[in-house]
């Protein structure tokens, strides 16, 4: 079931969000958020941009938000995107359904880009955006840092 995500989420969304900062390039953060930040958050996303969960047996397995690409005036009818699935809920079309609903919900609020900025090499989200009709514009190189590499 997709739905919009809850404060008792954090909890949830903290353990799927954490586990890409931990192991992973595909976020650039590199402290693992508290789920007081996270609740917080939801609140503040929400009330702006769509954001999304997928809950399956009262369980989240991923979410995916739209957020302000940037804050000059102009761009107020774009958003940036994102999706995060539970590691072991990938591979059973989720990602697609939820990223998919959320793209709808962008689209329904009004905004008439969305943007998906992926940290490379991450083939899985470049397939992910490129089924969802995304179009890559350009490429960032050596733009981030973590775990003492470089990252596109």
């Amino acid at each position: 079931m997709i739905r919009a995500p809850r404060a008792d989420d954090a909890t949830a969304i903290c353990r799927i969000y954490n586990h890409y900062i931990r192991e992973t390039i595909v976020t650039f953060a590199t402290e693992e958020i508290s789920e007081a930040e996270m609740a917080a958050s939801i609140a503040a996303v929400s009330a702006k941009f769509p954001w999304v969960a997928w809950e399956d047996e009262g369980r989240v397995l991923g979410y995916a938000l739209a957020s302000e690409w940037k804050s000059r005036c102009a761009y107020r009818f774009s958003v940036e995107t994102t999706i995060y699935l539970d590691p072991a809920a990938g591979g059973r079309g989720l990602g697609t359904l939820l990223y998919a609903d959320l793209l709808e919900r962008v689209a329904a609020a009004g905004h008439h880009s969305a943007l998906g900025g992926i940290a490379l090499p991450n083939p899985a989200s470049v397939a992910l955006h490129e089924k969802l009709g995304f179009e890559k514009v350009g490429h960032l190189k050596e733009v981030g840092r973590k775990f003492d590499q470089w990252i596109d």
